[in-house]
């Protein structure tokens, strides 16, 4: 009799963690780039109370030649479920081999801008010619080392004549130029809107010039070593879906109303 009571005890006990909305059910990894990063830690609590899933949040710059790159880390072995990234850094990592055909999920475009130390003068970026002046004036301009920083320092100042005439800070990580510019090491800082927006002591300046504006498209994925490839499509379908658009409008970015790619 004790016996059968036991059993009926732990068959109900199971029953009830199951349906107990806060039981995780499984633990994911996310590895995910600054710029949709705002948008990502706003809404990700609602998606682990919702669905019981657990996530466990690392990151990484969408490319650059150094360790702390999503790429690098996942040649080093470092665990990922999802990566999130721009569609540049991504499309590395599908030539690599390291993402499941046909998981890669658009979800927001953001523009370039410029920013300031919170109280600083807000320099004209209006025109190509305005954003030059201001970036001549500049004691030094920050920028990460990823795709936003690649294009500016590879294709926009070589384009504008000033490659080697602007004292140029680059740096890892979005939040390391903002950091830098919000201590007084830089006075202008550039990068995807949503790395500068809602940042202490940083004031945004506005987008950049549409002759010199690269749009980024932070893109969600499926890693091909996952662990649990179900749960990570059901998070890669929620940031994908209408749970996130104010967090994406509040970042600066604009919504991808067709995000399902290929």
């Amino acid at each position: 009799m004790l016996t059968r009571f036991m059993a009926r005890l732990a068959f109900s006990f199971g029953v009830a963690l199951m349906a107990f909305p806060g039981h995780a059910t499984a633990e994911i990894t996310v590895m995910i780039s600054g710029g949709f990063s705002l948008a990502y830690q706003e809404v990700l609590p609602e998606f682990e109370r919702d669905t019981g899933i657990a996530v466990t949040t690392l990151s990484g710059s969408s490319q650059g030649a150094g360790p702390k790159t999503i790429r690098s880390q996942l040649e080093r072995g470092v665990h990922a479920d999802v990566v999130i990234l721009s569609r540049e850094g991504l499309d590395e990592l599908v030539a690599a081999g390291r993402i499941v055909g046909g998981s890669d999920t658009e979800l927001a475009r953001v523009p370039l801008a410029a920013a300031v130390r919170q109280g600083s003068p807000k320099p004209d970026i209006s025109s190509v010619d305005a954003l030059k002046r201001s970036l001549l004036h500049a004691r030094t301009v920050s920028m990460p080392e990823s795709t936003s920083g690649q294009f500016l320092k590879n294709v926009v100042f070589p384009r504008l004549g000033i490659a080697d005439k602007v004292s140029l800070k680059v740096v890892p990580r979005g939040i390391d130029s903002t950091s830098m510019l919000a201590a007084g090491g830089s006075d202008l800082a550039l990068g995807p809107v949503s790395e500068l927006v809602n940042q202490p002591n940083v004031e945004l300046v506005g987008p950049l010039p549409e002759d010199v504006q690269l749009v980024q498209v932070f893109t969600a994925a499926i890693v091909n070593t996952s662990r649990h490839p179900d749960e990570a499509k059901r998070l890669t379908e929620f940031l994908a879906s209408d749970h996130t658009t104010a967090a994406i409008k509040k970042a600066g970015m604009e919504p991808v109303s067709n995000r399902r790619m290929r």
